[in-house]
């Protein structure tokens, strides 16, 4: 029954979907590093029949210095295209240090899609942005500190990076995004569990038990922020899979997970 409903789920609908890419900054681009990496999305929109006005940006992860953009990227497009919601995959670029770098390429992401709503047949009101690891810390971080047109409607967060403390942070992620000696300040500013508000936006959040990549006490202590602030959450923790499995079907729980997220995804 499973695989029955997992093959609805990918389905031929989502063959009919138009890909192109998009460069993030046609002008001048702010807060740029030493590593002259190119920002720029890849968008896939459903066919215009089965468009739902639902878009979500994807951010790949890699722990701030690479990127995922397979089984955490683009493998993820045909799900949501059979869903009629438009996926746009962001490649931003690498911190090295300097955490407005790609926290500001989130952010234009996010505003590309709204400026393209019309074009692109979505809803304004219903972007969204979804992370894996690092990642995850970036969406979490445009969900928590952004504003206006910068600002996701909703959060897909995959075993995701939270916290700049020491204890439970995922040291590559946190060297690479804030630097060799960050500042107690940029700390507390990017732990984004410490920055949830009762105005950030509705989260599903997917980690394995055994993660002993990033800590699940990352995704866990977020959620308990969320829930502490009325914000509805959904919190799936499976029994095993490790790190960093994305769409990947050798992830023992895939099919329950994409059945898990779909339903979340429904319920609003």
């Amino acid at each position: 029954m499973l695989l029955s409903v997992f093959c609805l789920i990918l389905a031929a609908p989502a063959l009919a979907q138009r890909a192109f890419d998009v460069q993030l900054w046609q002008k001048k681009v702010p807060n740029s590093n030493a590593l002259g990496d190119t920002a720029y999305v890849k968008v896939f929109l459903p066919e215009e029949k089965r468009a739902t006005g639902r878009a979500v940006v994807i951010c790949p992860g890699g722990g701030y210095e690479s990127l995922s953009m397979g089984h955490e990227g683009t493998d993820w497009a045909p799900f949501f295209n059979d869903q009629g919601i438009a996926a746009i995959v962001l490649h931003y670029r690498m911190p090295a240090g300097n955490p407005k770098v790609p926290v500001s390429d989130a952010e234009e992401a996010l505003r590309l899609v709204r400026a393209n709503a019309e074009a692109w047949h979505i809803d304004k009101d219903n972007v969204g942005v979804m992370g894996f690891s690092a990642g995850g810390h970036l969406a979490s971080t445009v969900a928590t500190l952004s504003k206006d047109e910068a600002k996701p409607n909703f959060q897909i967060l995959f075993y995701p990076v939270i916290t700049m403390l020491d204890g439970y942070c995922h040291q590559g992620s946190r060297k690479n995004l804030l630097g060799e000696r960050p500042r107690k300040k940029d700390e507390q500013k990017y732990c984004t569990d410490l920055q949830v508000t009762r105005l950030t936006p509705r989260a599903f959040i997917a980690l394995s038990d055994d993660d002993h990549v990033v800590q699940p006490m990352n995704g866990v202590n977020y959620y308990a922020e969320l829930y502490r602030h009325d914000v509805p959450a959904s919190l799936h923790v499976y029994p095993g899979g490790g790190h960093g499995y994305g769409l990947r079907t050798s992830f023992r729980y895939h099919i329950e997970m994409l059945l898990d997220l779909k339903a979340w995804l429904q319920s609003f």
